[in-house]
């Protein structure tokens, strides 16, 4: 009789849910017993209620991987905001000078360069599929140890409680930023096309919803945000208007607003025998290129191929030896990721003109250098 091996996943979030579904789907999934805790209500998500503040931008290969498991099907029935072209440029230029990076999904033969989703709809399309196998959901259900199996995945956060409680330390990166977050009624069409500037106190991103709003991201001081924060919806749309440089017109608050502060981190180890960490219990960037929910997709799908490789030679699930090779696949990528977002932050935050010129004839020459754009937003898309 094949052996079974009970797998835990603590997080219920989009990451801990793909990674149940991968294994639910996989070719092994007769072999393992999967429960998902989590200590938060289950996610409810209804098309009458208002777009969520939490969105996340999801690369073309990350709608795949969740196309794989069934769950984009329910995402586009309800409501999702592909986009078709992207435009960044710095607060000293403007978003059509030479030196602005432009991208259009036709330029890369892709329908679209990616989706913009809310948090909550992706979880429900997951536990939509989840509901369906043999998978356990066990929502508000706190952990005070390490729960006894196979293999315990930590998908719970950057504040990961599995990751505290098997001692793994992490690499922190203070930003010194905070994330304002907000949706706006923009006087010019958004016309599919998500927009970054990059301010002196941190980028601005401006991503288009479905309903002709725009979600905004704004990472600035934490003065700033707080005074953000307290303005009324009169000053806070004057505010964003004069930041993103008026490219959509004047800007109106249309919806909650919010905020959180920015920190790089890294775990220094992915897994220890019997244990794991994926997304951003393992990692945590900066949003100014949305790479975060990415990431962590990614992480899931690897991790999935891992455990369904070694199940299918033979091999325990949980041993440190099979899920180095987790860890091998990952941890340089993301981390050559927080360290890429980390620095393009720090470089935009300069007050030297000197690092301003070489920053514009940088992103001028970036603009035509062919082979190495081409490579670049491939990656950005999570396609080969």
């Amino acid at each position: 009789m094949k052996a079974r091996f009970k797998i835990i996943i603590v997080g219920g979030g989009i990451t801990g849910l793909t990674l149940a579904a991968l294994l639910a789907e996989g070719h092994q999934s007769d072999a393992l017993d999967i429960t998902v805790i989590d200590a938060a209500k289950r996610p409810v998500f209804s098309a009458d209620d208002d777009v969520s503040l939490r969105v996340s931008a999801i690369a073309n290969g990350s709608a795949a991987l969740l196309d794989s498991v069934g769950a984009w099907t329910g995402v586009e029935d309800a409501r999702v905001s592909p986009y078709q072209c992207m435009t960044v440029w710095d607060e000293n230029d403007t978003p059509d000078s030479g030196s602005a990076l432009r991208f259009n999904a036709a330029e890369f033969a892709v329908p679209q360069l990616g989706f913009i989703v809310e948090n909550v709809l992706l979880q429900h399309a997951l536990l939509e599929v989840l509901d369906k196998t043999t998978v356990a959901l066990r929502f508000e259900t706190q952990i005070e140890v390490l729960p006894a199996a196979d293999l315990v995945i930590g998908a719970d956060g950057a504040r990961s409680f599995v990751r505290e409680l098997a001692g793994i330390r992490t690499h922190r990166w203070p930003y010194r930023q905070m994330a304002l977050v907000t949706h706006l009624e923009t006087q010019r069409e958004h016309n599919a096309t998500a927009w970054q500037r990059f301010l002196r106190d941190g980028p601005l991103g401006m991503l288009p919803l479905a309903d002709g709003r725009i979600s905004v991201v704004w990472s600035t001081t934490p003065d700033i945000a707080e005074m953000a924060l307290d303005a009324s919806d009169e000053a806070l749309g004057r505010m964003l208007s004069d930041a993103s440089d008026g490219v959509l017109g004047e800007l109106t608050v249309a919806g909650p607003k919010g905020a959180f502060p920015l920190c790089a981190q890294h775990a220094r180890d992915y897994v220890q025998p019997g244990l794991a960490l994926i997304g951003d219990a393992a990692h945590s960037i900066h949003p100014l290129a949305g790479q975060g929910a990415n990431l962590g997709l990614q992480d899931a799908g690897e991790l999935a191929r891992v455990i369904d490789a070694a199940i299918g030679a033979g091999l325990h699930p949980g041993d440190r030896p099979v899920l180095r090779r987790y860890e091998r696949a990952r941890k340089g990528a993301n981390l050559t990721m927080l360290h890429f977002m980390t620095g393009l932050n720090r470089l935009f935050a300069t007050d030297s003109t000197v690092v301003e010129r070489i920053r514009s004839v940088g992103m001028w020459f970036f603009n035509r250098s062919g082979p190495i754009r081409e490579r670049a937003v491939k990656v950005a898309l999570g396609v080969n």
